[in-house]
């Protein structure tokens, strides 16, 4: 399992980044903002990923038990999210309802 002869999976992924000097003019300051963020957040996922699959070759029991309850955490998050997106939605058809 450890044998990666002629494997580029231990090499980190040419990042491809805009520098601010060569954005487009086409862009909008926002649009390039976006750009820029994604940009940074490539860069952030290559600098992770040797450590992520270092991690998941060899799963420890803290790092399981860490996944489990950041899976419970999303979970709620997205339920709550749900709920408060069908509360905005269920208001604002009350208000068309009194209008």
């Amino acid at each position: 399992m450890a044998s990666n002869t002629g494997s580029n999976s231990n090499t980190t992924p040419p990042t491809h980044t805009v520098p601010p000097h060569q954005s487009s003019d086409s862009l909008s300051p926002l649009e390039q903002e976006v750009l820029e963020e994604y940009a940074l957040l490539l860069e952030n996922l290559n600098k992770l990923s040797p450590l992520i699959e270092s991690l998941s070759a060899n799963p420890t029991a803290q790092v399981l038990d860490g996944l489990r309850m950041l899976e419970r955490k999303t979970s709620l998050v997205s339920t709550l999210l749900k709920a408060s997106v069908y509360s905005i939605v269920l208001q604002q058809e009350m208000l068309e309802g009194e209008e």
